[in-house]
């Protein structure tokens, strides 16, 4: 478990994780990952609405991302960006994210809130209880 403040566990937290889609999704790297990873970082109420508008819960999101592994061979990256507090309060924290994604050539950004709570279990200390994800216009080229 990572030390720091809640705020620098959510941060290592999201970093990580977002590691952990892009080499499930690639077919070259699939095999080696550890999915239990995945299932030990999300609360038993966690909830996520993704920028379709969905909402999906805990075993539905867990059995999405199982879905997904290895749909891609070395064409899909993420990258993080501007990670902030925005509310905390004893052992919870809200913070927002920019994710932009490159899947098959095709460029994407989404603005992301979320909400984590401490837990001791979890890789990086804190637990995700809400994601909500918008998609941002990309900027012009």
């Amino acid at each position: 478990m990572s030390q720091g403040s809640l705020f620098d566990r959510a941060e290592a937290e999201i970093i990580a994780f977002h590691r952990f889609f892009v080499e499930w999704y690639d077919a070259a790297t699939a095999d080696a990952v550890d999915f239990d990873r995945c299932e030990r970082v999300f609360g038993q109420d966690f909830h996520m609405i993704p920028p379709t508008g969905k909402l999906f819960d805990r075993t539905e999101t867990i059995a999405l991302i199982r879905g997904n592994r290895a749909t891609y061979n070395g064409d899909f990256a993420i990258a993080i960006e501007d990670i902030r507090s925005r509310w905390e309060a004893g052992d919870a924290i809200m913070v927002t994210y920019v994710e932009a994604q490159v899947r098959s050539g095709q460029k994407s950004r989404r603005q992301a809130s979320a909400l984590f709570t401490a837990s001791s279990s979890a890789p990086e200390g804190v637990e995700w209880q809400h994601l909500h994800e918008t998609w941002l216009q990309m900027p012009e080229t």
